[in-house]
């Protein structure tokens, strides 16, 4: 029997046929995952971060020859390249751009120009109104046990928090949802939708590294790492040595500024660009430089497999997630498991018969 379709302000508002997105990982959320997400009924987001503009493009185009139905790109606007990504995503049409640290005015005012949504990730009350003054059509709100960088609340108290804050904002929950029963519970929590990294980065779609996939499968919820000391953002990431040792201190001044020089070559930034800021933008630029360090070993592991030398970032979800199945198996399942949680959990409340109770405790 084929699971029944879902209709929330999310469907609704993304025109897919269930409330399920994929959120842009870096060297994870590339065409093919994109439109297999897509063409299994949810809304894929590619991964704009490692891509140049031109790169950004050419990915566009090929989810287009993969997918008829709509899809986004993301872009961390404090990352160098972000704004041109997000300008190519614009003069493309792409229908939805999901934005984070940073401004996106200027991103709202052309994308609804063209009927285009704009949704901006937040994890804070403070960065959601920020959000919705900048235009944000919706908001996907992600909790403590998200994969990469989460709030330091958990999703439990905040998905409600934020639906009692704005109840007529679509609103997409992410953090520690794996399977049916999260999305069944994030949408009696209030939200509209969810987003899975972790669960579509263990798909056979996927092009997460193999060793990395069955890892996964292997984990439990308690074996991730959560800190700010590995990219400069409070992030979760695979708990092994090494990540133990990334996290446990922050690296010296000294260190920071020569990777802030270091990612700014990596970027192709100007060096001239890059000293002014290591003193009037300080944190800013060490964000920026911790990121570009954490590139090199996140590559390790996420491309090459290699987790004794590379860091992955997964969510605690992780727990959850026991094989590696296709994108369609993986959608089928979740929205067939949430009618039937949603069912079963219904049947818990029913009218206060007093009669009735006397007679069961009499």
């Amino acid at each position: 029997m084929a699971p029944p379709s879902v209709r929330t302000k999310v469907t609704e508002l993304l025109r897919c046929r269930y409330p399920v997105l994929l959120p842009g990982m870096s060297w994870i959320s590339k065409p093919e995952l994109v439109a297999a997400v897509c063409n299994a009924g949810g809304c894929g987001i590619l991964a704009t971060g490692p891509l140049t503009a031109d790169e950004t493009r050419e990915a566009i185009h090929q989810i287009r020859k993969l997918t008829n139905n709509t899809f986004g790109i993301g872009a961390t606007l404090l990352m160098p390249g972000a704004a041109e990504n997000a300008q190519v995503a614009l003069e493309e049409k792409v229908p939805l751009i999901n934005v984070s640290l940073g401004k996106a005015d200027w991103i709202a005012k052309e994308i609804h120009s063209y009927g285009g949504t704009l949704l901006s990730t937040v994890t804070t009350t403070k960065h959601a109104n920020a959000a919705l003054e900048s235009g944000a059509d919706a908001l996907m709100v992600t909790g403590y046990e998200a994969a990469a960088h989460g709030s330091d609340v958990g999703s439990m108290a905040l998905i409600p928090s934020m639906a009692s804050e704005f109840p007529n904002v679509p609103l997409i929950a992410a953090g520690g949802i794996a399977d049916g029963r999260g999305l069944a519970a994030a949408l009696s929590l209030g939200a509209d939708g969810i987003a899975m990294g972790s669960r579509f980065a263990v798909s056979k779609e996927s092009s997460l590294s193999q060793n990395a996939k069955e890892a996964i499968c292997k984990g439990t919820v308690s074996d991730t790492v959560y800190g700010s000391n590995f990219d400069g953002i409070p992030a979760r990431v695979l708990k092994t040595p090494l990540a133990d040792k990334l996290m446990d201190r922050p690296p010296m001044l000294p260190i920071v500024a020569w990777r802030a020089l270091e990612a700014a070559s990596t970027f192709g930034i100007p060096v001239w660009k890059v000293l002014p800021g290591l003193l009037t933008q300080w944190s800013k630029l060490y964000a920026v430089a911790q990121f570009g360090a954490a590139a090199k070993v996140l590559q390790k592991a996420t491309i090459e497999g290699d987790l004794e030398q590379g860091v992955q970032f997964v969510g605690q979800s992780q727990g959850v997630i026991r094989d590696i199945s296709s994108v369609d198996a993986i959608m089928q399942q979740i929205i067939q498991q949430a009618s039937e949680t949603s069912a079963s959990t219904a049947h818990h409340f029913q009218e206060d018969d007093h009669q009735l109770l006397e007679d069961d405790y009499a």
